[in-house]
């Protein structure tokens, strides 16, 4: 640690760093609030909050001039320097493993505004909607990334917030009716396959066989689906298309869902959500009115379409 930084130790220096945070969501050429309503917001007096703003300057974070009875105005911020001098850390979003180039496309998107934001930001994958709420619950991570469905479910009983729905087939692109083939639908017992840890799969699969009292449920992952199927252990079951893409053989049909899934259903099914807590996200609100978030729709449709490479 050099010498300038030990300055941010000391109480003009964790001024400093408060303001920081506060300085993330002023745009250039905006009015400052005046120095004693900072020191207000931050609990000090002027002096400190003055020593602090002279800090950020000598640091580079930013630029300020007075302009007379119109107070001090921002003339620049680099958000990269403001974003490390606050001690925010790095945002951390937990996402569902990217197996298909719709999710590599919606981590590339996330990952280029939240840095073009001048925030840090990482990403953990994690296979089910059940253990990515839990780790944003328990605050492992900062954001988690589900469908509007099952976003919709957990704001209803968690204190969570919605960041940013990003519109239909951003998700997934369509869920589809898998059956192995010489099975019929009409089968007395027949075996559906239904992954208890991703909410969107059992709630469509049991709306899709809704009024069956026959029906044989057999736990399953997207990883066992191929074997499944083709060994002959289960007859159908509803999936995410872009899941399987690539593995269905001869062995399988896909039929489409039919009038028993609605379509609303489907479409919040296809909609990715963004979800942070309501409390103690600190780093996300400071960073939160930096973000466009049509950068990450426009950038995951480039990596679909195999003209941008992946990159997260």
């Amino acid at each position: 640690m050099n010498r300038f930084d030990e300055r941010f130790l000391t109480r003009n220096g964790l001024a400093a760093r408060q303001l920081a945070v506060l300085l993330l969501n002023h745009e250039a050429d905006t009015r400052l609030p005046r120095v004693r309503d900072f020191a207000e917001q931050l609990g000090c007096g002027n002096g400190t909050v003055q020593a602090a703003l002279q800090l950020l300057e000598e640091a580079g974070a930013i630029e300020t001039t007075a302009r007379g009875h119109l107070g001090t105005f921002l003339v620049g911020s680099d958000r990269a320097t403001l974003w490390r001098l606050s001690g925010l850390g790095t945002l951390l979003a937990a996402m569902p493993l990217p197996y298909s180039r719709r999710y590599e496309g919606l981590a590339t998107g996330l990952r280029t505004a939240f840095e073009e934001a001048g925030a840090p930001f990482a990403i953990t994958f994690m296979r089910g909607a059940g253990a990515r709420t839990a780790a944003l619950l328990d605050g492992k991570v900062d954001l988690v990334v589900l469908s509007r469905f099952a976003a919709d479910r957990l704001i209803e009983e968690h204190p969570v917030q919605l960041i940013a729905d990003f519109g239909p087939a951003t998700y997934v692109g369509a869920h589809g009716l898998l059956l192995r083939k010489g099975a019929s639908l009409h089968t007395p017992g027949l075996r559906v396959a239904v992954d208890h840890s991703s909410e969107d799969q059992r709630i469509l699969a049991e709306r899709a066989f809704a009024g069956r009292s026959d029906i044989e449920w057999v736990e399953s992952s997207y990883m066992q689906l191929r074997d499944l199927l083709a060994q002959n252990r289960a007859d159908a079951t509803v999936w995410n298309l872009d899941e399987v893409e690539g593995l269905l053989g001869t062995s399988v049909d896909v039929l489409p869902l039919g009038d028993e899934v609605t379509r609303e259903l489907a479409l919040r099914n296809s909609s990715a959500a963004l979800i942070g807590r309501t409390e103690g996200a600190r780093a996300l609100n400071a960073v939160r009115e930096g973000l466009d978030l049509s950068r990450v729709t426009s950038l995951q449709t480039d990596v679909v379409r195999g003209v941008l490479m992946p990159s997260y």
